[in-house]
C-alpha cells in the first residue's frame, strides 16, 4: 500500500501538474496570437463638416474625406495608418469666402493634405454596441504637425464600425491666420465633427 502511494507521489501527481500546467497555458490570453482589426473607412460613407464662430454668425462647411486605413491591436493599445482629408474640397458655401480661405489661410494648393496619424489608442472597443476610447497621435495641417489626444465613439454592428469624432483645432495658435476683417471678427478655434463608416477586417498581427 505504502510502495503504491508512493508511486502515485512520483509519476502520477508531477504528471498531473504538468497536464494542469499546459491547460492554464492554453487559457492564458498572452499566450494565444494576438489579432490585428483592420478598419477601411469609406469616403463615401464620411462627412467632415467645420464650424467657424464669428460675431455676424457661424460659418458652416464641410471637407472631403480622400482615404482612411486604420489597423488596430485591441488587446495592446497599438494603432497606425491615417486618415487623410482632401484640403482643397473645403466649402462653406460662400466662392469668395472659400476662395480666400484655400488660397490665404489653407494654402490648399501648397498643402492639399490634411493628415492624422494615430499612434496610440486608449480604451477598449467591445465587440458589439457602442465604446468610448481615447486615440492619441500627430495632425499635420499647413505643413506642420501637432500632438493631440481625440474622443472617438465607436459603434461596432457585425463587420461594419462607425466612428464619432467631435474637436476644437486651435487654427491660429497651430500658425495659420484668422480670417477676420475690419466687419467681422472670427474666433481663433474651428470646431470639427467627423461621422464615418467603414468596414472591420481581423488579421494575424504581425510583430
Amino acid at each position: 500500500m505504502i510502495r503504491n502511494l508512493d508511486f502515485r507521489r512520483r509519476f502520477v501527481l508531477p504528471t498531473s501538474l504538468a497536464a494542469l500546467t499546459c491547460l492554464l497555458a492554453v487559457l492564458n490570453p498572452s499566450t494565444l496570437v494576438a489579432q490585428d482589426s483592420v478598419v477601411q473607412v469609406e469616403p463615401a460613407q464620411t462627412k467632415i463638416e467645420f464650424s467657424l464662430g464669428s460675431t455676424v454668425h457661424t460659418i458652416h462647411g464641410t471637407f472631403a474625406l480622400k482615404s482612411s486605413t486604420i489597423r488596430f491591436e485591441p488587446g495592446s493599445g497599438k494603432i497606425s495608418g491615417a486618415i487623410v482629408v482632401d484640403a482643397t474640397s473645403g466649402v462653406s458655401g460662400n466662392g469668395g469666402r472659400d476662395a480666400r480661405m484655400h488660397r490665404e489661410i489653407l494654402e490648399s494648393a501648397k498643402f492639399p493634405e490634411i493628415v492624422f496619424t494615430p499612434t496610440e489608442i486608449k480604451g477598449a472597443v467591445a465587440a458589439e454596441g457602442t465604446s468610448k476610447v481615447e486615440v492619441s497621435g500627430r495632425f499635420r495641417l499647413h505643413g506642420k504637425e501637432h500632438d493631440v489626444s481625440l474622443p472617438v465613439e465607436v459603434v461596432e454592428e457585425g463587420p461594419k464600425i462607425k466612428l464619432a469624432i467631435h474637436f476644437v483645432i486651435p487654427y491660429v495658435e497651430w500658425g495659420l491666420k484668422n480670417p477676420s476683417n475690419f466687419f467681422l471678427h472670427a474666433s481663433d478655434k474651428v470646431e470639427v465633427d467627423i461621422h464615418a463608416t467603414g468596414r472591420v477586417e481581423t488579421t494575424a498581427a504581425s510583430h
